[in-house]
């Protein structure tokens, strides 16, 4: 019966995964029902105490990066902390108005994404005198920023997944 159990956590780790395209916890979610899993089924051991530690620290890898990455961007294209901030903020609100307004699945999310955290950047700095081309190239930094995060994040979140349904069946 663990081996049922094993299939559909591999199986709900793949729609948690695809979540993370949507600027969702999926990874997180990946490890909840990882470990909750281990713990539900401890005497039978479906994983390693190592195992559920790297998928954690991997999926706190992959929201640091992704966070970093849409910071370091507004900075790199000239923003201070308050257009890094208006940046990840617009970057979530995006996201929710990507995935309304373009119906297209999973793009309108990502678009929506970067151009959010360009259009945060960019209202956050714009009081503070800059000059337009400054802003473009801010926006465009925490754009580009943006994305290149929600691609480490996923990346990481490939990897968690591998990692769970190989352990989940490898002898």
């Amino acid at each position: 019966m663990i081996y049922v159990w094993l299939l559909i956590l591999v199986v709900l780790n793949g729609v948690w995964l695809g979540m993370v395209l949507f600027g969702l916890p999926g990874n997180w979610l990946m490890v909840a029902g990882t470990v909750l899993l281990a713990w539900w089924r401890w005497e039978e051991q479906p994983f390693a105490i190592g195992t559920l530690l790297a998928i954690g620290l991997l999926a706190l890898a992959g929201e640091i990066m992704e966070f970093l990455a849409g910071m370091t961007g507004a900075q790199k294209g000239g923003a201070q902390m308050r257009g890094s901030i208006g940046a990840f903020a617009g970057a979530i609100v995006g996201a929710v108005v990507g995935t309304v307004v373009i119906l297209i699945p999973v793009l309108g999310t990502i678009v929506g994404s970067c151009v959010g955290a360009g259009l945060g950047a960019w209202a956050m700095e714009a009081s503070t005198g800059k000059t337009t081309r400054q802003l473009r190239r801010l926006s465009v930094g925490a754009g580009v920023g943006q994305f290149i995060g929600l691609l480490s994040k996923l990346g990481v979140g490939v990897v968690i997944w591998l990692i769970v349904a190989i352990a989940a069946f490898w002898p």
